[in-house]
């Protein structure tokens, strides 16, 4: 039961993140997370899709280690790159060949990692938004 209630805690955490809308709202929600031993942290990203994705896992572990979500280890900087791939997996069929642009919103509650990816897929006026969900554990 442990398993599955830090599951949904760094699930919400993440998406929450992922939906802020400045920097003083992240803040905010930071401070709120933190009473619930849930650390978190949150970084914007743009550009062409398949051009993207690469930055997107840099950018999403290194706001991680920047915040303390994780330590500058090999399991912890690799739950957050799977777990963002994963996320960035589930949006790709309706980003292939599109710009895009959002937040990527990453949690942890003791050995869970959550990583939302909130993306706007734009064509001409036409925008699509989409959220992907990963999720690692690690010790």
């Amino acid at each position: 039961m442990m398993s599955e209630v830090g599951s949904k805690k760094v699930a919400t955490a993440a998406i929450k993140m992922a939906l802020t809308t400045s920097r003083q709202e992240e803040a905010q929600l930071k401070k709120e997370l933190i009473v619930e031993d849930i650390r978190a942290a949150a970084v914007d990203y743009g550009g062409e899709f398949i051009g993207s994705i690469g930055r997107m896992v840099e950018r999403a572990v290194v706001a991680a280690k920047r915040e303390g979500v994780i330590k500058d280890t090999h399991p912890d900087e690799g739950a957050i790159a799977g777990a963002t791939r994963e996320a960035v997996s589930q949006i790709m069929p309706k980003a292939l060949g599109l710009n895009i642009g959002g937040k990527i919103g990453i949690a942890r509650y003791g050995d869970h990692i959550g990583v939302a990816v909130f993306m706007g897929i734009g064509l001409l006026h036409l925008d699509e938004v989409a959220i992907g969900l990963g999720h690692r554990a690690v010790p």
